[in-house]
């Protein structure tokens, strides 16, 4: 994995003796809340309900052993005791103390890690491929061009103060696991006629008030020119993009008002003066950076059957199912470490637990571990023949719920609880749900299904591209859930449509277990929720749902059902 060079450490120490001067002043009255919310947000601290909340962040989701540790320290020391992992592949601490918030980034530092450009309007975090580098059907790994991207983004002097935020995604696969459609820029590796190696390009993705999935800006742009046809699109936003209205000002709003043609033709111009420019990409750069990211030390080894002398063991047949993934050297597999047990809100981690994962990554997966956008652990390299020794040990600490791409693998973003731009709770529509469905033979039974949740119209949860999505709203003054289905991530990514009018939060797991039932009814062999909800359109679900009313949703004080 990639390791900081002198200049990295210089630009965080330096980062990190502005920011605790900036605190000095703010705490001694000496800038005002006003005048220090854009200081803050530079470096990742927001303040929500009850605390400041500090997002670090996690480059395209590849934590080292020390560096989760050091998620468990500041977890003990500075929070209460665990931390949220989150959509961007990043982590958050949600109690965090003002006064103490240079100490952290002081300790982050340590382990070459930091909380720059996870807020703001400027390019955030760049995310990929939780299996880059490992999958089986990669056509190549994207780190290399995801961190080259990361490091020409970082302090980047002309894309510092955007319209709005930026984030941007790299796939390197046959199939998409970065959700790239709904990116402000989406990258996938593509071969050419001549079987060179370059982009498809696509910008104007992404979810909030206006969902829209990306268009394609170029069919193939060549891997040198990664960086220059970047900022040629950054430079066409940065002039163009809205900024009298929040709502309105990211990239696929301007994309929308001008048209694909007239955008594709503006970055074309502005490209023109940029292409074979400084920021070209050389294959020695692409090379110094791909040697962060070679292969570890793997043993030659066959390939086994992971059930083999344990076939009987039905717990243990559902984890390999559903939590173990193919991995593209023999001998070798990617096991998916579950965040979803019901009970806890999904995505959240004891700093136990998080010392545990690391211990783990340093004995069975060479010290290394990923962060998935649907919140959940992976290890990425781990020997099959030790999958039920691993199993076992995961199982204990509650990590090991075989329910990877299942019902109760909710992505679900903090909601009311924490977050002061949420217009309802989030985790116990997601805590009433799991409890509901908590039965796995059922959930393997149902099949895939992806059920994301978000307590707000800027959708954390990703709500829009659930097979099933919740969103939390606001009608006079009380909580509320609209529900949308048919929405879809990767290669075949779409926009959810909404049922019909919104639900009160006791209402929530009857309404899901009335759309599976039309699910179960109406699915033909082998398909899929989203597949039979795309298929059928929403009015058969709709009638089914709306048909008679929802009596364990009635709320106090209230003689109707919305």
């Amino acid at each position: 994995m990639y390791h900081y060079d002198q200049y990295d450490h210089l630009i965080v120490r330096e980062r990190i003796a502005q920011y605790r001067d900036q605190v000095r002043r703010r705490l001694s009255d000496e800038l005002t809340e006003a005048e220090f919310l854009p200081l803050r947000l530079q470096n990742g601290l927001y303040m929500q309900r009850h605390a400041y909340m500090l997002r670090i962040a996690v480059p395209y989701g590849l934590l080292s052993s020390q560096q989760m540790r050091m998620f468990a320290h500041i977890a003990r020391k500075y929070d209460r005791g665990y931390g949220h992992f989150t959509t961007r592949q990043n982590i958050q601490f949600n109690w965090i103390n003002l006064e103490q918030t240079p100490d952290i980034l002081s300790d982050l530092a340590s382990v070459e890690m930091h909380a720059i450009q996870t807020s703001g309007n400027c390019i955030r975090n760049v995310t990929s491929d939780e299996f880059a580098g490992v999958a089986a059907d990669e056509i190549i790994d994207p780190r290399p061009f995801a961190e080259i991207l990361r490091q020409w983004s970082t302090f980047h002097p002309e894309f510092l103060a955007l319209p709005r935020k930026f984030k941007i995604a790299v796939n390197g696969a046959l199939e998409d696991r970065a959700a790239i459609a709904v990116h402000d820029i989406g990258l996938t590796v593509v071969y050419n006629e001549a079987g060179e190696i370059g982009f498809k390009f696509m910008a104007g993705g992404g979810m909030g008030r206006t969902p829209i999935l990306g268009s394609v800006i170029c069919d193939f742009l060549p891997w040198q020119h990664l960086l220059t046809y970047t900022a040629a699109v950054m430079r066409v936003y940065n002039q163009y993009g809205r900024r009298d209205n929040k709502y309105k000002a990211r990239i696929k709003i301007l994309l929308k008002a001008i048209g694909l043609e007239e955008f594709k033709r503006q970055v074309e111009a502005e490209w023109a003066d940029l292409k074979d420019g400084p920021e070209t990409l050389t294959e020695e750069e692409v090379a110094r950076v791909s040697a962060y990211f070679t292969k570890p030390a793997y043993k030659a080894l066959p390939a086994l059957d992971a059930l083999a002398g344990h076939a009987e063991n039905k717990a243990f047949a559902n984890w390999i199912k559903r939590n173990v993934k193919p991995h593209k050297q023999p001998g070798y597999a990617s096991v998916v470490l579950s965040l979803k047990k019901t009970g806890v809100p999904p995505g959240d981690a004891t700093a136990e637990q998080i010392d545990f994962m690391a211990e783990l990554a340093d004995r069975y997966s060479f010290g290394e571990l990923r962060v998935t956008h649907e919140q959940n652990i992976v290890l990425a390299d781990v020997e099959q023949s030790v999958l039920f020794a691993l199993w076992q040990e995961v199982k204990a600490k509650g990590l090991a719920t075989p329910n990877i791409g299942l019902l109760t693998d909710m992505i679900c973003c903090p909601g009311g609880d924490f977050c002061s731009l949420a217009n309802a709770k989030s985790l116990p529509i997601a805590a009433a749900i799991a409890e509901r469905f908590d039965n796995i033979d059922f959930q393997h039974d149902i099949g895939e299904i992806e059920l994301n949740i978000s307590g707000c119209i800027n959708a954390c949860g990703h709500h829009h591209v659930g097979n099933i999505g919740i969103l939390g709203v606001d009608k006079d003054g009380s909580e509320w859930y609209q529900v949308s289905i048919g929405g879809a991530q990767g290669n075949n990514s779409a926009i959810g449509k909404i049922i019909g009018p919104s639900f009160s939060s006791l209402q929530m797991p009857e309404v899901i277990d009335r759309l599976l039932q039309v699910y179960v009814r109406e699915r033909s062999e082998d398909e899929r929720f989203v597949d039979t909800a795309q298929r059928l359109g929403i009015a058969p679900f709709k009638e089914h749902v709306y048909a008679t009313p929802i009596t364990a949703g009635r709320l106090v004080g209230e003689d109707e059902y919305v």
